[in-house]
């Protein structure tokens, strides 16, 4: 065998292949960058596609496009996820009050750092409660305080809290709209019928080595049934979906 020529083709072959790869995440962004260029015309594609495959959406869609960069954050190691705490006083949480309240009440329960903590509706259900620690004013999905209910009384908790090491070293970039998500997602993988209770904006994840999380800026996309999609918000590149099992 001609282990030069082998050789050759090999590097060619990869070159070629990221050739193709740039291109097409060029491609990309051009079509979401001539998308944002024309918002009139991307909210009546909405329209045209909420109605052709009947999906409902709320009317409180986020219209800020903030810009914003990775982030690369690490876990407390004494606020690490694991098993449940018990709290010292159980106590009686009630979502309806005002936040003000809500914050003297979970104030007085011990819980480390729970001011940098904010209620997550949408991920509440079943007794459990759920709170997502933000970074300036967006959530990081992945961090979660998560209160657990029995008989009425708040009585364990499981709590995650990182410090954000870095904002990467790229520089901040325009976020794609929800409108523009929401396009993607009901164009290419929401079922007809489908009900949208919530579009928010936020960071999300992968964990590396049970401590490290690399977060990027995503579109949280929450159904009725519990599934939860997320959207690169500078690229589009949509990821599947997260069943709630709350």
């Amino acid at each position: 065998m001609d282990w030069g020529r082998a050789k050759t083709i090999l590097i060619l072959s990869f070159l070629l292949l990221n050739a193709v790869l740039g291109f097409q995440l060029w491609s990309s962004r051009s079509d979401l960058l001539d998308q944002e260029a024309n918002p009139n015309g991307a909210a009546e594609e909405i329209q045209r596609l909420l109605k052709s495959k009947n999906i409902q959406v709320p009317s409180d869609i986020p219209k800020d496009v903030p810009k914003l960069k990775e982030i690369v954050a690490k876990f407390d190691d004494k606020l690490t996820p694991g098993k449940p705490m018990l709290l010292l006083t159980p106590f009686k949480y009630d979502p309806l009050i005002n936040k003000g309240a809500i914050k003297d009440l979970l104030g007085r329960t011990g819980i480390a750092k729970i001011e940098a903590y904010q209620w997550d509706p949408l991920e509440s259900m079943n007794g459990t409660y759920v709170f997502h620690q933000m970074y300036g004013n967006l959530p990081m999905f992945e961090v979660q305080i998560e209160l657990y209910e029995k008989s009425g009384m708040i009585s364990t908790y499981r709590q995650g809290y990182v410090e954000v090491q870095s904002e990467g070293e790229q520089k901040e970039q325009k976020v794609i709209s929800a409108y523009i998500a929401l396009r993607s997602l009901i164009e290419n993988f929401l079922p007809s019928g489908s009900i949208i209770t919530g579009v928010q904006l936020g960071y999300h994840g992968q964990v590396y080595n049970s401590q490290t999380l690399n977060m990027w800026p995503s579109w949280r996309v929450t159904l009725a049934s519990g599934d939860q999609y997320f959207v690169h918000a500078f690229n589009g590149a949509v990821e599947e979906p997260q069943r709630n099992k709350k």
